[in-house]
């Protein structure tokens, strides 16, 4: 059984979670699975990453069946996780632009593997939540993420009262970039992955890493990044050719690649 589906076509690497029988839930095969298609994407150098699930739910959270039955509960926890962390940095730090496509629910490990995506899009009917203290654990990836995002206060009310957000309350959160209805996710998502695919690699991957490295930096220091930045973008051929056809009001033809 596939559980984690990987085709590139276009300057985009298409990740698919494939296990919707089980809600697509996040265990060792489907880390290792997810974790090979990631840097799978990053070979083939796309421009583009997306992330999106089939069925019901983008992911349900952690495989609980797994819990129950490992030999060492805390020993179990940790490597997954570990796992799960490796895959959240690994989408952070890839040069693609990662976008994910939610629908139904994104719980547990899966709300920031969702989250780690630099811009997310979900149909109306999505759901957010974290959901651990429910069952006696604490963060395993999204509490960082969010904090950085939506600040302390609105992190704590979801890690502790365990709030489950609408698309919409994510929407008006900042957590989510554009919501549309559940016939028109696909073409939505197609609309806003084109645009990025036919933009230029370097300066969506420098744009990323600056502002990444905002949320984290002293200003002195994100200035001497921006600064650094945007010189090495001046020796890209697709600074000369957006300035050229900005000058001759024209639309830019960057590089594919």
């Amino acid at each position: 059984m596939t559980l984690v589906e990987y085709v590139s076509e276009d300057a985009v690497g298409w990740i698919t979670l494939a296990n919707p029988d089980r809600g697509n839930a996040f265990d060792f095969p489907t880390a290792d699975a997810l974790a090979a298609a990631v840097r799978q994407a990053d070979r083939d150098r796309v421009k583009v990453i997306v992330l999106r699930a089939r069925g019901r739910f983008f992911s349900v959270g952690g495989d609980l069946t797994g819990f129950t039955d490992a030999d060492s509960f805390p020993d179990y926890l940790n490597d997954l996780a570990t796992a799960g962390h490796r895959i959240i940095a690994d989408l952070a730090r890839s040069e693609a632009v990662v976008v994910s496509v939610v629908q139904g629910t994104a719980a547990g490990i899966g709300f920031p593997i969702a989250m780690a995506a630099d811009i997310v899009v979900a149909s109306e009917d999505a759901q957010f939540t974290l959901g651990y203290t429910k069952v006696g654990l604490t963060g395993d990836g999204g509490t960082g993420l969010l904090a950085r995002s939506i600040g302390l206060h609105h992190t704590l009310r979801l890690a502790l009262l365990n709030d489950v957000l609408t698309a919409e309350e994510a929407y008006a959160a900042g957590l989510v970039a554009r919501v549309f209805t559940a016939d028109g996710l696909e073409d939505g998502t197609r609309r806003i992955v084109t645009g990025l695919a036919a933009g230029s690699r370097g300066a969506q991957a420098g744009i990323k890493r600056v502002i990444r490295a905002a949320a984290t930096s002293d200003l002195e220091t994100h200035l001497a990044l921006e600064a650094r930045t945007m010189t090495a973008a001046t020796r890209d051929p697709d600074a000369l050719e957006g300035i050229s056809a900005f000058l001759a009001k024209r639309a830019p033809e960057f590089r594919r690649d």
